[in-house]
């Protein structure tokens, strides 16, 4: 039997902090773009990173608003492709984990 509060928690957490640090990233790629060629340069490479990290982010974050719908509806630690359970161990590695080991 999966431990949804213990899950929840941890999922809550999980979006909270990326949610500081997509704000985090957001300040930084707000600031001024300096004037010196070599600097932009370097900024922009930068901000590339910075976005990409970004991207990252909000990609996690619709898995765990998903993980967390699922359980609200009661489904959470059930495989959505084979219906059987999903490890413990699994879902302590990726607590947003739609998939048992097999069907990812």
């Amino acid at each position: 039997m999966v431990d949804t509060q213990h899950f929840e928690s941890v999922l809550k957490k999980r979006l909270q902090d990326l949610d500081d640090r997509l704000h985090e990233i957001e300040s930084e790629l707000d600031e001024p773009v300096p004037a010196d060629s070599e600097e932009r340069a370097t900024e922009r490479e930068d901000d590339e990173v910075l976005e990409e990290l970004g991207n990252a982010g909000l990609k996690e974050i619709q898995m765990i608003r998903v993980a967390l719908d699922r359980i609200a509806k009661g489904t959470y630690g059930i495989c959505v492709s084979c219906e059987e359970p999903i490890s413990n161990e699994r879902l302590e590695a990726v607590p947003h984990a739609a998939r048992c080991r097999k069907c990812a």
